[in-house]
């Protein structure tokens, strides 16, 4: 049986998302069922064998809160770069995410770029990943900002224990059935330049 996770009385209907007849969306209307449930409700993987592979992009984002105290002394890490190590850890555990999220397919990567730069209140991580392929790279993409961000925090905790991930978010993602995908959000995440 299928489990929703919401609050008391949630619906599969309430936690769609649903399109205004005479919306134009940057975005397309979302697809109105989980697609990782089977008839019987017990998860399962996709079937995507019958799919044609095709040009795949995706990218996100994440935030890295810190103190200014610990943006100072970024550039005296005893363990190296944080920022160049997070980077390499995005880049790797992006052509590992198949192997965190069980529902995931293995993909065959044809590009990953993770950047990590300094802003006025933390470190703005941004990944990019593209694939020829019969289903998307999002995770793939969110999955090395995640970790590309952890490692930020993972070489900065000795000099704070409150350091903050935020905004952990698909930006874009391109190709496939369900079409492009931009988020609309009035403020855009510190980690992206809008083109």
């Amino acid at each position: 049986m299928l489990r929703l996770y919401g609050p008391p009385g949630t619906t599969a209907d309430a936690l769609s998302f649903s399109c205004k007849a005479n919306q134009v969306p940057r975005r397309p209307c979302m697809p109105r069922k989980l697609s990782h449930y089977d008839g019987a409700g017990r998860a399962t993987m996709v079937d995507v064998s019958d799919k044609a592979p095709t040009k795949r992009e995706a990218e996100a984002s994440a935030f890295v809160r810190m103190s200014r105290n610990v943006l100072r002394a970024l550039p005296q890490n005893p363990k190296g770069d944080p920022l160049e190590i997070a980077r390499f850890a995005g880049i790797a555990a992006a052509k590992r995410t198949s192997e965190l999220i069980p529902m995931c397919h293995p993909l065959p990567l044809s590009f990953i770029d993770v950047t990590a730069r300094v802003c006025e209140n933390g470190v703005a991580i941004a990944s990019k990943v593209n694939t020829t392929s019969s289903t998307g790279v999002e995770m793939e993409a969110l999955v090395a900002a995640s970790v590309a961000a952890l490692t930020v925090y993972d070489m900065c905790k000795a000099l704070d224990k409150g350091i903050d991930i935020e905004h952990v978010r698909l930006e874009r993602k391109s190709g496939g059935k369900s079409g492009p995908y931009e988020r609309l959000s009035e403020k855009p995440s510190p980690a992206i330049k809008r083109r």
